[in-house]
């Protein structure tokens, strides 16, 4: 498998699939949202970036999850989270974050 693309993948021709979920501080939805609109922004410029979908968890109010597409494993892995912008992306929301996120990914 030649960095981690997938030819048969539910994504189509290659692609990974990252699924973080993110448990906020409580009473921090507002913000967080907006800064993840904001950080939205940062991550589409990094390298394999596909696409971002957010969902916010039903029975637990704090509790999001991003899907965030990618042409490979090591363009979110190494390209983007060893960049500058991940850096900007982690300074934006990072501070409502009440652990770190549990990051994994699938294809």
């Amino acid at each position: 498998m030649d960095n981690h693309k997938i030819k048969n993948s539910p994504l189509g021709a290659g692609g990974i699939l990252e699924l973080a979920r993110i448990d906020i501080k409580e009473n921090t939805n507002a913000e967080f949202e907006a800064a993840l609109e904001i950080a939205k922004d940062v991550i589409s410029r990094s390298k394999g970036f596909q696409r971002i979908n957010v969902k916010k968890c039903i029975e637990q109010a704090n509790r999001y999850i991003l899907l965030i597409e990618w042409d490979t494993l090591e363009d979110h892995t190494i390209g983007f989270r060893e960049s500058e912008l991940f850096k900007e992306w982690r300074a934006l929301i990072g501070p409502f974050f009440l652990e770190p996120p549990l990051v994994q990914h699938y294809t």
